[in-house]
């Protein structure tokens, strides 16, 4: 039988930060990734920046500080943050993940500007996603740590006194037990898997789009959730965003998210709005707006701007719909163009007159007298052309996942701790995460408990 040191399950950010982290301890470590060689990543193929705390001069951002108490307290703001310790771990650990990436290869590029509100308190890595991935894989192949790609965890196996064994695995249509010291679990959510999303949401499912890789179906979630283990985090709860309702159903990432919001208003399929479009600067409110969709009939909403705001967010990969009149576009998107004329109409009433329209900041362009309210960058939609964007919820990973301690350990729901298994990522993010997100967060939970994991793995292993 195969044995390594330290068996890692999964191929995107959180598992190559914890097989690093696992080398940098113990002799032999294996990363098990399910894609083939060019899909190669999961969700962090599509990232682009991670936040994290840093005091002023900070290289790659605009240069001011983003404290620790600040980041806790926008993690708390979106609905994070539940289980104190391990959100307190995350955001101190946050403090050196730059750090770390720049030490395992990974280059930046300088501070975006525009209307993201990001480049404060996050960093770019340069290339985006894939070159990060592709920068970690060579660097993990460097330290000596066998890959396999194309190959799928088919069980951890537990002995009876709540231990690791190792992992059985599939390839090529051949199983194989591997034995193992430690494990790490570092393989995403459940999204992918449309009918365990089915036990939640119903058919509503089936008009939801995943953003990421079609690989998280949870299967090393599900069996160890049959075996005993505890988990953390909302069933229901997932981190979903406004996507162009025209994306494909999988793997669209990044370039799909519609950014259109906060500059007009948003309808669901009767015309009507039905929530605060201005409510917070976007990158810790765009997340909200996947959940909201998602529970509108049909699963659909739409986004309408003018000339005036069609230039405030980024391009988007499909062309909107365009026309002379508000009536016309809606029609375009199948609404009824008469309800949706009233609704620009009502909105349009309801401003506020005197306000300076400002998306830099959170300006005191404003509604009143209007349920649900716009809160900032309430401007008419009266100059033509107008356009109109098709939204569907897009899923990037679900909450629900394995319990852990603070060294990643996971939880078994007898109270056992399993002491050489070991979880980051994704797969553990419910531990932090509730309802919400913040943009750049997710690499965030995967880069710090990915250290915390490989180097915890690998002490034990060792020891």
């Amino acid at each position: 039988m195969t044995a390594y040191d330290v068996v890692v399950v999964g191929g995107g950010n959180a598992a190559l930060v914890a097989a690093m982290s696992a080398r940098h301890v113990v002799e032999s470590v294996l990363l098990v990734e399910r894609a083939p060689t060019w899909l190669r990543g999961g969700n962090s193929r599509h990232t682009r920046d991670i936040r994290y705390a840093h005091p002023p001069g900070e290289a790659y951002t605009t240069g001011e500080a983003y404290p620790v108490d600040e980041l806790m307290d926008d993690l708390l703001r979106v609905g994070g943050g539940h289980n104190e310790r391990m959100a307190q771990l995350v955001v101190e650990g946050s403090c050196g993940v730059a750090e770390f990436m720049t030490a395992h290869g990974v280059r930046w590029q300088e501070p975006l500007t525009g209307t993201l509100h990001l480049s404060r308190t996050n960093r770019f890595f340069l290339g985006g996603g894939k070159a990060l991935i592709n920068t970690y894989y060579q660097t993990a192949e460097a330290m000596g740590i066998d890959v396999q790609y194309e190959t799928s965890v088919e069980e951890i196996v537990l002995d009876g006194a709540n231990q690791v064994n190792g992992v059985v695995i599939e390839r090529a249509g051949a199983r194989e037990e591997i034995a193992a010291r430690a494990v790490v679990v570092a393989s995403g959510g459940f999204e992918a898997n449309l009918d365990w999303l089915r036990r939640y949401w119903g058919d509503a499912v089936d008009n939801y789009v995943i953003r990421g890789t079609p690989y998280n179906d949870g299967r090393v979630l599900a069996n160890l959730l049959d075996k005993g283990a505890a988990t953390a985090g909302d069933p229901k709860g997932f981190h979903a965003v406004a996507l162009d309702a025209r994306s494909p159903k999988f793997d669209g990432g990044i370039a799909t998210r519609l950014d259109s919001v906060p500059f007009g208003i948003a309808v669901n399929k009767f015309g009507k709005r039905f929530y605060d479009e201005g409510e917070e600067f976007w990158p810790k409110r765009y997340a909200i707006w996947g959940r909201w969709i998602a529970e509108q009939s049909d699963q659909i909403a739409y986004s309408f701007v003018d000339s005036q705001t069609i230039d405030c967010f980024l391009t988007s990969l499909y062309r909107p719909y365009e026309g002379q009149t508000i009536g016309e576009v809606a029609e375009m998107m199948g609404l009824d163009p008469r309800v949706v004329t009233e609704t620009v109409r009502e909105f349009n009433a309801a401003i506020v007159p005197g306000g300076t329209f400002n998306p830099g900041i959170l300006d005191n362009c404003r509604t009143e007298g209007l349920t649900p309210p716009k809160s900032h960058w309430a401007v008419p939609l009266r100059d033509p052309p107008f356009y109109g964007y098709p939204l569907r919820p897009g899923i990037t990973f679900t909450y629900l996942g394995l319990a852990v301690d603070e060294c990643c350990r996971v939880q078994m729901s007898s109270g056992e701790t399993v002491g050489n298994l070991f979880a980051a990522g994704e797969i553990m993010s419910g531990n932090v995460l509730r309802s919400g997100y913040l943009a750049g967060f997710g690499l965030t939970i995967g880069t710090v408990f990915g250290q915390i994991a490989g180097t915890q793995a690998g002490r034990y292993a060792r020891g």
